[in-house]
């Protein structure tokens, strides 16, 4: 959370192009206050000290589990064996019993790699 502020101009464009499919449900600038805020967690992608990409999590229980909710995630460095493997073990180091998040199919098909399984769509109409 320290240094969100310090590296939000060079994540801020993987955010908001993860939420762009979001239909401004969420923007980049509430994925902001969600993270300086503690609510969701930012990960950053390195690659030779520099920037490649960006994620954040929401954690949350259920009776059951405690979930590691993936709410964001672009960039060039963010998709590998290696950089899924970092992900896991840093969802398990917040108590994350699983992984979990919201995707377009084209995301869901990529996902699979990485041994996720589609659970359930998410729909919604405006009241």
């Amino acid at each position: 959370m320290e240094w969100v502020n310090r590296v939000w101009e060079q994540v801020a464009p993987h955010i908001e192009s993860a939420l762009d499919w979001c239909d401004g449900e969420y923007t980049v600038d509430h994925a902001r206050v969600l993270v300086t805020s503690g609510q969701w967690v930012l990960l950053v992608a390195l690659e030779d000290d520099r920037i490649v990409g960006a994620a954040t999590l929401t954690l949350f229980n259920r009776p059951t589990d405690r979930v590691a909710f993936i709410t964001a995630i672009g960039g060039a460095g963010v998709s590998s064996q290696e950089t899924f493997a970092q992900l896991r073990a840093i969802a398990a180091a917040h108590g994350a019993t699983c992984l979990e998040g919201a995707a377009r199919e084209a995301v869901a098909r990529l996902w699979r790699r990485y041994e996720f399984e589609e659970k359930y769509r998410i729909v919604g109409v405006k009241l």
